[in-house]
């Protein structure tokens, strides 16, 4: 969404054929790889997790209503006609963008389907980074995400279009990489078939956000709006499920998904995202799930570390 990058996003969101798509990835590409080697050079000899780009396409375009207001008033006032059929433009492209629950749409693993070009570039972005720092001797350790797979075969479908990438890289650079790919549990039904899953991702993040909103049927930025105060206000609902996680409903899932995911693959990497992993309640329950880690914003990650050094000590005192 910066500035040296959203105009090359957006006009590859408007571009009409794949070959123009990836036109304008080229540009994007070395700045990627840029991002790429800042973070794996600041996490060296440790693995970073990258999650695929995975919100809607139109996020990156102006809203429609900025779009009408500004293609009305230049209509009336006459002013600029080349902004006013440059703007017209995008509204279309917006128009077709458009989603009656984009949370549920067009976005995550199968923007990656409809688009393979963009987590092409991505892929080689992450890996042309890795191989480049490690000709530095700098221990790049790349594990790419493939978010919000339902499905084993969407999982097989994305992987199949990405690890070519991943290999030829290694091969210009003629230089090895250790990298994995995983995907992120967010939807009930891959927590479900997380042994099917596990087949083909070498490690699992709970996306706890989204996997709260659809276990429970909830938008959460409608629910918070509009109706969580009085759930919690009337017991109806004990905690906010947004803020600690929900133990009996959610929670069983994560269970169900570390269970059977570790059936498959015995040392199944599992951890979560989202601000559920600054909770502390939240972090004892990952903690009693068999979760290796949690990930959360900055801001929270003094009070993870507590609260994960606090179950750690009251499983061992149980434990014995």
């Amino acid at each position: 969404m910066e500035q040296d990058r959203l105009p090359i996003v957006q006009a590859m969101i408007m571009a009409n054929t794949t070959e123009e798509r990836e036109k304008e990835l080229a540009k994007l590409l070395p700045i990627q790889r840029g991002d790429f080697e800042g973070i794996f050079k600041a996490m060296a000899g440790l693995p970073v997790i990258i999650r695929l780009l995975d919100p809607p396409l139109h996020e990156f375009l102006p809203s429609l209503e900025e779009l009408i207001r500004e293609t009305t008033h230049l209509k009336d006032t006459g002013e600029n006609p080349e902004r006013l059929k440059e703007a017209e433009k995008i509204m279309s492209r917006v128009e077709e963008l458009h989603e009656a629950n984009p949370m549920l749409g067009l976005r995550g693993v199968r923007l990656s389907i409809l688009f393979p070009e963009i987590p092409r570039m991505q892929v080689r972005a992450i890996m042309e980074a890795a191989c480049n720092l490690r000709k530095r001797k700098v221990d790049a350790q790349p594990e790419i995400m493939i978010p919000l797979a339902g499905t084993v075969a969407e999982l097989q479908a994305v992987h199949q279009e990405l690890k070519p990438v991943a290999e030829d890289v290694q091969k210009e650079k003629g230089i090895r990489v250790p990298y994995k790919f995983g995907t992120m549990i967010e939807i009930p039904r891959a927590a479900l078939v997380a042994g099917e899953i596990a087949r083909e991702a070498e490690f699992f993040s709970f996306g706890t956000n989204d996997l709260t909103q659809m276990t429970f049927g909830y938008s959460r930025d409608d629910a918070e709006r509009h109706f969580i105060v009085r759930y919690l206000e009337h017991k109806i609902l004990p905690r906010n499920p947004f803020e600690t996680i929900d133990e009996n409903g959610v929670g069983r899932l994560m269970a169900i998904a570390v269970s059977e995911g570790r059936k498959t693959r015995p040392k199944l990497e599992v951890g979560i995202c989202g601000e559920h992993g600054g909770d502390p309640d939240s972090i004892h329950l990952c903690h009693k799930l068999g979760l290796n880690y949690v990930s959360c914003s900055p801001f929270r990650v003094p009070v993870a570390r507590l609260a994960a050094a606090q179950a750690a000590l009251e499983a061992g005192t149980s434990s014995k």
